[in-house]
């Protein structure tokens, strides 16, 4: 299927590793330039495996999601460098885990900027620029615990309800004007960030890695575990014209693991 992804650009923000990297790389090989950043300099290092693995052209560059300065850079920087963004995809790292006394004020204060306020400057960055041109698509990554909280996640459990409110305001607001705005909402999928927990895990239980990863995916209806390439391919269909009737959704990554039916 031809998603209608050649030629557009994306910029995909978080995308050094992980679900944001994986999301890239999908959009690269459906035709698709990217522009990704992260705050580490890896993100040099995704752009050149990006380009190796799919012959895109790729702009990398440095910045922080929770700086308006940096968000104002990279989204000109993307502009200056390819005329135009297609397709944004929001993305930033969870807020720490912990319940409800473990934090201060000032921890939910970092948490909402972090992963509210970092989506807010990134769609005042982009939205002028693709309601200008009547077209753009904008994909939020969070968290299937926008349908189903998840123990010791108060901080992501909450903060993410909001982002999801401010995407479906969005998406009333700007629909006409040929905006598409949705959210994919994932639960524990299969990347390096994932591994790295499955092999402390195993560790203080005495087990291995794949068992513990084994032991994740029996709690899901399909039996495993998502890949990262699974997730971005997902991405890609969500972000691309393909999906061009698919719009103020939550898309659930869970492998039918949200027991709700709604």
């Amino acid at each position: 299927m031809d998603l209608g992804l050649q030629g557009k650009v994306a910029l995909v923000m978080a995308a050094s590793k992980g679900l944001g990297k994986a999301s890239a790389e999908a959009l690269a090989r459906e035709g698709a330039r990217v522009a990704i950043c992260a705050r580490s300099p890896a993100i040099e290092t995704a752009a050149q495996d990006i380009r190796t693995a799919t012959g895109a052209e790729v702009l990398a560059m440095q910045g922080d999601v929770t700086s308006a300065v940096d968000i104002d850079r990279i989204v000109t920087d993307t502009l200056a460098h390819f005329d135009q963004i297609d397709i944004l995809v929001i993305n930033a790292g969870g807020p720490p885990p912990g319940n409800f006394l473990n934090f201060s004020p000032a921890d939910w204060e970092a948490a909402v900027d972090l992963t509210l306020m970092s989506a807010v400057r990134l769609c005042y960055a982009v939205i002028p620029h693709m309601r200008a041109r009547q077209t753009g698509s904008i994909v939020a990554i969070q968290s299937v615990s926008v349908k189903q909280p998840i123990d010791n996640l108060i901080l992501s459990n909450s903060i993410r309800m909001a982002v999801i409110g401010l995407l479906k305001s969005l998406a009333n607001e700007f629909g006409k004007d040929g905006l598409r705005i949705n959210s994919i909402n994932p639960t524990y999928t299969y990347t390096d960030r994932v591994a790295q927990l499955l092999e402390v895990r195993a560790a203080g239980k005495g087990t291995t890695a794949a068992e513990e990863a084994a032991a994740m995916g029996q709690m899901m209806p399909l039996g495993r575990m998502g890949t990262a390439e699974e997730f971005g391919t997902a991405v890609a269909w969500l972000a691309s014209p393909a999906a061009s009737y698919i719009h103020g959704h939550a898309l659930m990554f869970d492998g039918g693991s949200v027991k709700a039916a709604l």
